[in-house]
């Protein structure tokens, strides 16, 4: 299935291919060096970013976490797929658990308790791709050309003013190029030992604007378990798309649309995990289709009027376990007004609605089978102008969802410049994932007559957040970020086993906190090279409130590492060629005993003409290594290696 290399490289074509890029490299090098292609630090400290006021500021003066991976990044990084990208975020965890399966988070609770992870908000120009099965990402169907974006902005920390219930532990908004800045023709093609893409993209203008349609498909074979057996885990799918932008006056249009389809194997209820005469291999089927429209009208006074609606379908059959259909209809409203004296405000609503269809089978049911929701909210954040270099951001978010009734989040920032190329913030928020329907609608046929019988009486899991940081230039070469932060939980979700001892039910009866540290930094070393490193470490304690009984979800620790560190070395050798080498070291998880593990990283690139590059890229180049999952079960992230060729015209 798409492989252009056999599924098992051996060393000598590793260093074949290997040795073939070094010695382009060498060939090419340039002893005067090439100014940097990408942005200075300067540069970088300017770019806009809208995920944390819901409006344009420079990250400089942003007071959040937010660490921004630009377009160059992706490309430089040899990423084939998105969750590849997000790994360039050092305020991420990112943990591949199978072919085509992962597990991502910040600060914490990756999983266990009982849950996938479920308290990252995932955007994609201004869509959310978070289900309310779960309230999390199936990021097995969360596709993009990668050649398309323009950044993706990741926040760590709660987001719930702007953003609503589920932004917790952080947002990821993912923004494409507009159709102007994606006009003529491109065309990708990606083989690898273990898959390949092909892409195209066509972009054209039309009266007061520009369009642009798209089309991808990717195929990745099976991994393996640390035995070298196969896993039931290889996936192939496809994905058509447009977007058109246009203005007329004072106002701004845009429209895009997605269709999408894909097959990801994975092993039935109670089989083994292995390929080949296994009688028990599942192929999961995926289908969706989303529109989303938008209208900004600049009024005359400097505010603007923003409107956002968005209609998404899903579609997700895993035999013999459940099908789902879900349709979802979302429409947001914003309105920045002109600065009033030193009060810059900004207030908007959101209303959502949702009908979701879940077949179940023997192994679970949700009942009911069809339900429909809604969530309406209204938020309003003010940004005032204490002093010149001293701003507070004050705002609140009114949420309320079907489960729970109205939830309250409200948060307040305080900035200081305390110089043209520093700045000090802190931040207080509250927040809280609201119920999905696997918290109160699951049950797990039995005797009597349930072993799982749902959820009723579940209440939002609330976390308040505390955070101090730090942003700056201290050297015209060296930026750097710093964020201290500390989160306290109430009512995570337990497993609670009834009096009568024959079921267990959900229920909220866990606590804990989590504190930890993020910082990162870029190092301008050469006009032409540039390091650049991260590093996340926390500690987390849960406990049991009175009258639990579920002592499993103590364990939720475990699937986090106490800390992850980054290096990366970028190097533009002349306007031609660039060589990018990377390192990951993540410390070991409690849960499956998954050993810590060191990633290297590289790629070559070469532009053999204006409108044509070659690269090379080599993924975990030191060996494979697990990330996430059971000992006997847990697939192994293999070694890559891809072959990439892009024109464009």
């Amino acid at each position: 299935m798409y492989n252009c290399f056999p599924s098992h490289p051996g060393p000598r074509a590793l260093v074949l291919l290997l040795a073939g890029a070094l010695a382009s490299l060498a060939h090419a090098a340039d002893p005067q060096g090439a100014d940097f292609a990408d942005l200075s630090i300067e540069e970088l400290a300017n770019i806009q970013v809208t995920s944390v006021s819901k409006k344009p500021e420079r990250l400089l003066d942003a007071p959040a976490s937010v660490f921004v991976i630009t377009a160059d990044d992706i490309r430089r990084s040899g990423a084939a797929t998105l969750p590849e990208a997000l790994r360039l975020a050092p305020n991420l965890q990112v943990a591949q658990v199978n072919g085509a399966g992962y597990a991502i988070t910040a600060r914490g609770l990756n999983g266990g308790g009982n849950s996938a992870p479920n308290k990252l908000l995932v955007l994609i120009d201004g869509r959310s791709v978070y289900t309310p099965l779960f309230s999390g990402v199936f990021w097995d169907v969360q596709d993009v050309l990668l050649e398309d974006i323009e950044r993706i902005e990741v926040v760590s920390g709660p987001g719930g003013t702007l953003w609503g219930v589920n932004a917790v532990n952080g947002v990821i908004n993912i923004t494409t190029r507009s159709a102007q800045e994606t006009q003529g023709s491109l065309a990708v093609l990606r083989g690898a030992n273990n898959g390949g893409d092909i892409a195209f993209r066509q972009g054209g203008r039309m009266e007061d604007g520009s369009w642009r349609a798209y089309g991808k498909a990717q195929g990745r074979s099976h991994t393996e378990l640390a035995s070298g057996a196969p896993v039931d885990d290889a996936w192939h799918s496809g994905q058509v798309g447009f977007r058109a932008d246009w203005e007329r006056g004072a106002d701004r249009f845009s429209l895009n649309g997605n269709v999408n389809r894909g097959k990801f194997e994975q092993p039935r209820p109670g089989t083994i995990a292995v390929s080949g005469t296994n009688p028990g291999l599942a192929t999961v089927d995926t289908e969706g289709v989303n529109f989303t429209g938008g209208w900004q009208h600049a009024l005359q006074d400097g505010g603007k009027v923003d409107v956002q609606f968005y209609y998404d379908y899903t579609r997700r059959e895993v035999p013999p376990t459940f099908t789902e259909s879900l349709d979802i209809v979302d429409l947001q409203v914003q309105h920045t007004l002109p600065a009033i004296g030193r009060h810059s405000l900004a207030w908007g609503a959101n209303a959502r609605h949702s009908w979701d269809r879940v077949q179940g089978s023997e192994y679970v049911a949700f009942l009911p089978e069809r339900l429909s929701q809604t969530w309406l909210s209204l938020f309003a954040q003010d940004e005032i102008a204490l002093m010149p270099t001293l701003r507070a951001t004050l705002g609140a978010r009114v949420e309320r969802n079907d489960y729970t009734g109205t939830e309250f989040l409200p948060s307040a920032r305080l900035s200081w410049s305390a110089a043209p190329e520093h700045a000090f913030w802190t931040a207080v928020s509250r927040t809280v994932r609201a119920p999905s329907r696997i918290d109160a609608d699951t049950y797990i046929p039995g005797r009597p007559p349930y072993v799982l019988a749902g959820g009723e009486g579940v209440r939002s899991e609330v976390a308040k957040v505390f955070e101090l940081g730090y942003r700056g230039q201290p050297l015209p070469r060296l930026s750097y970020s710093a964020t201290l932060f500390y989160s306290d939980y109430d009512h995570l979700r337990t497993q609670e086993l009834a009096p009568s001892r024959t079921a267990v039910s959900f229920a909220n009866l866990s606590e804990g906190h989590v504190f930890g540290l993020e910082m990162w930094g870029s190092f301008q070393a050469t006009k032409s090279w540039r390091l650049s490193g991260g590093l996340t470490t926390m500690r987390e304690r849960f406990a049991l409130k009175e009258g639990s009984n579920d002592a499993g979800s103590l364990l939720r620790a475990g699937f986090d590492p106490a800390h992850s560190l980054q290096l990366r070395s970028t190097w533009s050798i002349d306007a031609a060629r660039e060589l990018e080498v990377a390192v990951r070291k993540v410390a070991a998880l409690d849960i499956g005993e998954v050993p810590s593990y060191t990633a290297l990283d590289a790629r070559f690139g070469w532009r053999l003409r204006p409108n044509l590059e070659l690269s090379v890229a080599g993924m975990n180049l030191n060996g494979s290594h697990a990330e996430y999952g059971g000992i006997a079960t847990r697939s192994e992230v293999p070694r890559t290696v891809a072959v990439k060729l892009v024109w464009q015209n």
